[in-house]
């Protein structure tokens, strides 16, 4: 096995890995606990697909340098999030809810789009549509998330 194929296989797996922990966080309770223990392991799993795939993107600069821009901007909306909770900074639950579901609809959207040929159904559709369709479905949760975390932090003001 290459350097380049372990690369790919450790991306491969952070990236198992991050898909299912990030679902997990998001469906937890968001309190210190699972939430919590789960988020870490989706970002330390985002740090590996984020070095992996910058990596095998200037190796193979040709095909893949779409990956290092994807890399560079989805992985700076989880590091966007993760900080934003971590250094507690101003307003940092919206901060941390629009970086860690952006960065997770960046996750999505590169196992379409990288596994589109292999997927039934989705193998038929227009390969432009799958770049967009996790956002359009994503933005709008996000939005959705956002105003439920505003109106709890403000019930919460009145008690």
């Amino acid at each position: 096995m290459s350097i380049f194929q372990i690369l790919i296989a450790l991306h491969i797996l952070a990236g198992t890995v991050c898909l299912l922990t990030g679902l997990l966080a998001i469906i937890m309770r968001k309190k210190r606990g699972l939430h919590t223990i789960y988020g870490e392991i989706y970002h330390g799993s985002y740090v590996v697909i984020f070095l992996t795939s910058i990596i095998t993107a200037i190796w193979h600069w040709e095909e893949s340098a779409y990956l290092f821009f994807i890399a560079l901007f989805s992985y700076g909306l989880a590091l966007y999030g993760y900080l934003a909770r971590k250094r507690r900074w101003t307003e940092w639950v919206g901060k941390h809810i629009n970086g860690m579901l952006g960065s997770y609809i960046g996750v999505i959207t590169a196992v379409l789009v990288v596994n589109q040929a292999k997927i039934p159904v989705l193998n038929q559709w227009p390969s432009l549509l799958l770049w967009l369709l996790p956002t359009i479905i994503g933005s709008p949760l996000i939005a959705m998330v956002q105003r439920q975390s505003e109106k709890r932090k403000m019930s919460a003001k009145r008690v």
